[in-house]
């Protein structure tokens, strides 16, 4: 007999629509969805709270704060991963791309020297059933360092390996036009003193020179060869734009200027911002408001970023906001669309024949919380 689950009484949120129904899952599957209350006795009654697909983050870093979680302290990775994934599961994202930096532009960081170390750990919990969500890998590459090139080849093949970010975060363009907000971030970030920092500005606009252009070439065309999911990173101007979409990309992560979003969009590019930068009603970095880009038509993805438990609360904000986003294109910005744009066709939306990757959210006071989770039909949360 197959396995089957019963929610009923619950507001169903599918791509286009809410509606009070019931949802029937067999066997990890999504095998009916109707309006109505059941009456078996074997439903779930989920009290009239939201039900929503399983969350899909593309990028986040937070599985660093579980390895470092104090300066000079490193976490057990195998521990660090599964504090990682609890936190994950729990605020609803039932499929993460744990991004990991290839490239460290930290001077006093150790990120090159853990990155094998996470690799194995991920891969180690994913295969091992260990893991609550579904975990694969975001390679986000930094293209002005000069051991970048040689990681990726190494690490590219990793089975868990979906998703490839090309970055540069050379002070003077892209996310850090400002020199001074440059320094306001590294300085405060890394506790640099002022000559230390002048230094590392000198080194990052060398290493940039020698090796951003040749790398960004080099590693798209490795992507395009094995078919990989690309994604740009702050993107400013018409010309980092149509370089990227000459690449073949299919994500523009964070573009930090109006221009660069809307041509990201019209090309085809679907544009990922924060949700921390929906929550706080702006950048930390001095850049443009995913809210404008909303109201203006041209955000698609939401990505939590280095909070997790930013998608959902960005979800409901978006939807609350005069620009056309209902709560079903709000909740596509972080379940439809990037299973899309990361060519996951078996998941992303409440929809007969799908995972039953599925997220119980009540209303508590002004918030969505989580209530229960479910990955492909088995409770994890």
């Amino acid at each position: 007999m197959p396995h089957e689950q019963i929610y009923t009484n619950a507001k169903i949120v599918t791509a286009d629509d809410v509606f009070t129904g019931t949802v029937v899952v067999r066997d990890g599957l999504i095998s009916e969805i109707s309006e109505g209350k059941s009456q078996l006795s074997a439903a779930q009654d989920l009290n009239g709270d939201y039900l929503m697909p399983g969350f899909i983050e593309l990028h986040t870093d937070n599985l660093e704060k579980y390895m470092n979680p104090r300066p000079g302290v490193d976490w057990p990775s195998d521990s660090a991963v599964l504090a990682h994934d609890a936190q994950i599961i729990g605020s609803g994202i039932t499929t993460v791309f744990d991004a990991l930096s290839i490239g460290d532009v930290n001077p006093k960081g150790n990120r090159m020297m853990q990155l094998p170390r996470m690799v194995e750990a991920i891969g180690k919990a994913n295969q091992g059933g260990h893991t609550r969500a579904d975990h694969r890998l975001h390679l986000r590459c930094e293209v002005s360092h000069e051991k970048t090139l040689e990681m990726f080849e190494k690490l590219v093949d990793h089975e868990l390996v979906k998703l490839v970010s090309l970055m540069d975060h050379t002070p003077g363009q892209r996310q850090f036009v400002k020199y001074e907000k440059y320094r306001e971030y590294y300085q405060g970030k890394y506790h640099l003193s002022d000559a230390e920092m002048e230094n590392f500005i000198v080194r990052q606009r060398i290493n940039a020179e020698k090796y951003s252009v040749e790398y960004r070439r080099k590693i798209a065309g490795i992507c395009q060869e094995k078919n990989l999911s690309m994604a740009s990173h702050d993107d400013a101007t018409h010309e980092h734009v149509t370089e990227s979409a000459g690449f073949g990309m299919q994500i523009a992560e964070f573009p930090t200027t109006h221009e660069a979003a809307t041509l990201s969009h019209q090309l085809g590019m679907k544009v990922l911002m924060g949700a921390p930068n929906i929550v706080r009603g702006g950048s930390h970095s001095g850049n443009i408001a995913a809210a404008d880009l909303a109201g203006h038509g041209v955000l698609d993805i939401l990505s939590s970023d280095y909070y997790p438990a930013s998608l959902l609360q960005a979800v409901k904000k978006l939807s609350e906001l005069e620009n056309g986003y209902d709560l079903p294109k709000a909740v596509a910005t972080i379940s439809l669309l990037p299973a899309r744009a990361a060519n996951l066709s078996d998941r992303g939306e409440i929809r007969l024949g799908l995972r039953a990757d599925l997220v119980h959210v009540a209303q508590a006071g002004s918030q969505f919380v989580v209530r229960q989770v479910w990955r492909e039909g088995e409770r994890v949360f």
